[in-house]
């Protein structure tokens, strides 16, 4: 057996190998890079972005573009972690404690050194361990049922909604709501047509590329635009060669690289555990045992640079171990590349670590290359990586979303695609303003599929004997623990609060907007249990039982909102609001009150409104304008006036950055990709303009 794994461990490397293949890789690598220095930009924004663009690839290219992009994101957001005290993404949150203050001593250059040289370690470490993994994984698997693999999903799926946000309910709400979006569509056993509203649009379900880029690029995008604040100020890297005293920092750290990369590794193949955890661990065990820690960290200390950022790289590697192995991805950028195996026709489990080994270690052998690749381009172009991040957000934010539009067009390429994205993007924007987890709705949306597939054949083949079958207790009874502890213990600390505890009774002051949604999530549920009480069994199994479960979380959430009035919850570790970022977690652990003005420092709640209101008019203009001129023109239009006019830009500079981009996007799409438009107005009112292939726009 280890012979065969070798061999196709040497057969996978020859597939990378590939002049072509590893050209995607780096192209990955290169836009990671540049996602991971802006931002609210990062991998899941990444990856729903180029999750379009692989439906014509081979499985092999399209993982390796995918796993370069979400190998590299955590290494290039140092820059803007360090130089300006603002994180690229979540994962590089603790890096700043350290980081931000050695670069104001003028010893930015070596916290660059020491950050990319842990990087590559670290990420180095997570591809190890995924290799390792494989022979140990493979006779586990060979011995597992369909209802082990329901238990698994279920226990996953609870983990992450239960770490996805402050507040577990919502996170299992959410998980159960995206598990109801996922059985629209036809079902496959009885051929009932469940949520298509008379669509032809969803008789096949929806396409997870605009559900995924309306949860989350479209949110961040609008926060981007209502902010309305330069990303960056003036800053310099220091000398190139002061990095090389980070990299000797780094290896003369070598065990607490070791150790941070074990953590960074471990707690990423645990569903749910995410980078906006890990490197708060991985620097807090390293302030726990670093010698004469208590007294440096925080300001300056090169140790705590390197423990965030050797862990939150190996994480991407230990997230793909439950991925690959059980279909439950260990990460919420491990959801879309789970999407991405859906679209490429790989199943993961068994498959996986057997006849489809070589894909495994192809992913292995990406992470590698790409972490490399990734830590080498920011040795040599920190400096240039650093500007972006100075890109004013008038500009920066209508080129993204141009991206997005048309990337959701490649769902299905149907106006559908523009709708959902829309929809499920004032939905994403919502729940975020609301403090509702939203990994766990496109978590729970791309396991709907498997779930409903386990649960089916578990019910139909075992009856009610598969819940007495040992493994599937032993993991439920994980996955009950894993919900009800945070629960409980939450509501003691609140009952142990000085200001002394709960008061039972109707809570007039928490009538607002996270209320009402919560409620209209129940009518939703209800809604759902109420429509599906006729179909035939196999069509109503799954949306009954989420139905009824999301009534149960939701109405718990619902009733202690209203009736119950918490004690002041006691101050939890990394929550001082003098820290950066302490102050958000600080407030986001209530989540029982709306308060819209959290993110946006001083501005007012209308003001944030109307902004927002004006974002979103933006993205029905252009779903308007792709009506009546078509797709690309739009685009154009888009472009044109959203820098000109919101952004304020000069026109010398919007049609200086408009002209170009629509450019690009008519070469590739038009001409190369040979995209078919659907049909605008303009073109039933001038027939003669889709004879002409170069004008076949509309």
């Amino acid at each position: 057996m280890e012979v065969d794994m070798v061999a196709m461990a040497v057969k996978a490397a020859y597939i990378i190998a590939d002049p072509t293949r590893l050209g995607f890789l780096a192209l990955g690598v290169a836009i990671g890079l540049i996602l991971g220095v802006i931002p609210g930009l990062g991998g899941l924004v990444g990856l729903s972005l180029l999750l379009p663009f692989t439906f014509h690839m081979d499985a092999y290219t399209a993982l390796a573009l995918m796993m370069g992009l979400a190998s590299v994101t955590v290494t290039s957001d140092t820059i803007p972690a360090v130089l300006f005290g603002v994180p690229g993404t979540v994962g590089s949150a603790a890096t700043i404690l350290d980081g931000y203050p050695m670069a104001r001593k003028g010893e930015a250059g070596r916290a660059f050194g020491a950050a990319f040289s842990a990087s590559v370690i670290g990420g180095l470490f997570g591809a190890l361990l995924l290799a390792v993994s494989v022979p140990i994984l493979r006779p586990v698997m060979l011995s597992i049922g369909t209802p082990e693999l329901l238990a698994i999903c279920v226990f996953g799926l609870s983990l992450v909604a239960v770490l996805g946000g402050g507040t577990p309910l919502k996170g299992l709400a959410a998980a159960l709501l995206g598990l109801m979006v996922a059985t629209a569509g036809e079902e496959p056993q009885t051929g009932t047509m469940r949520w298509a509203f008379g669509s032809f649009y969803l008789w096949d379900g929806l396409p997870v590329v605009p559900f995924a880029l309306g949860l989350f690029a479209i949110p961040e995008l609008a926060d981007m635009a209502i902010a309305r604040t330069k990303i960056a100020g003036d800053a310099k890297m220091a000398s190139r060669w002061s990095q090389i005293e980070g990299v000797k920092d780094t290896f003369r750290n070598w065990f607490l690289v070791l150790r941070c990369s074990a953590i960074g590794a471990g707690l990423g193949s645990i569903p749910g555990i995410g980078a906006s955890v890990i490197d708060w661990i991985a620097y807090g065990h390293a302030a726990r045992t670093e010698k004469g820690a208590a007294e440096t960290f925080g300001k300056g200390d090169v140790r705590g640079v390197i423990a965030s950022e050797s862990s939150n790289n190996a994480k991407e590697g230990g997230a793909l171990v439950p991925t690959i192995a059980f279909g439950v991805p260990g990460s919420a950028s491990m959801t879309l590349i789970l999407g991405a195996f859906l679209i490429h026709g790989i199943v993961p489990g068994p498959k996986m670590l057997g006849e489809n080994l070589d894909i495994t270690y192809t992913m292995v052998w990406s992470i590698a290359i790409a972490n490399v690749l990734g830590a080498g381009v920011c040795f040599l172009f920190a400096n240039q990586l650093a500007k972006i991040a100075k890109v004013r957000i008038g500009i920066l934010a209508p080129l993204v979303l141009a991206v997005v539009f048309v990337g959701a067009f490649q769902g299905s390429r149907q106006w559908g695609d523009l709708y959902a994205l829309l929809i499920f993007g004032a939905l994403g924007w919502t729940m975020k303003r609301l403090r509702w987890p939203r990994p766990p709705l496109i978590l729970g949306f791309v396991l709907g599929g498997l779930i409903e597939n386990y649960m089916f054949i578990s019910v139909t083949r075992y009856g009610a004997d598969w819940l007495s079958r040992p493994w599937v207790m032993v993991i439920f009874a994980m996955t009950l623990y894993g919900i009800l502890a945070p629960i409980v213990r939450g509501y003691r600390a609140r009952g142990r609060a000085p200001s002394g505890g709960r008061v039972f009774g109707f809570q007039r002051q928490n009538l607002n907007p996270d209320m009402a949604f919560c409620l209209a999530v129940i009518g939703l549920f209800g809604a759902c249990i109420y429509l599906s009480s006729d179909w035939e069994f196999a069509a109503q199994l799954v949306p009954q039982v989420v139905g009824w479960a999301g009534v149960i979380f939701t109405g718990v959430l619902l009733i202690s909102g209203l009736f119950v009035a918490p004690g002041e919850k006691p101050a939890t570790a990394g929550a001082n609001p003098t820290e950066p970022g302490g102050g958000q977690e600080a407030r986001g652990q209530s989540d029982m009150h709306f308060d819209i003005q959290v993110d946006f420092g001083d501005l007012s709640k209308r003001t944030i409104l109307t902004r927002a209101a004006t974002y979103f008019a933006w993205c029905l203009f252009f779903l308007g304008a792709a009506a009546v001129v078509g797709i690309l023109p739009a685009l154009l239009l888009f472009l044109i006036g959203n820098i000109r006019f919101e952004g304020k830009e000069s026109w010398k500079m919007t049609l200086a950055v408009a002209l170009p981009v629509w450019g690009f996007s008519y070469i590739l799409f038009h001409r190369i990709l040979r995209i078919l438009w659907p049909h605008a107005v303009i073109g039933d009112w001038f027939p003669a303009l889709r004879s002409i292939q170069a004008l076949n726009l509309f």
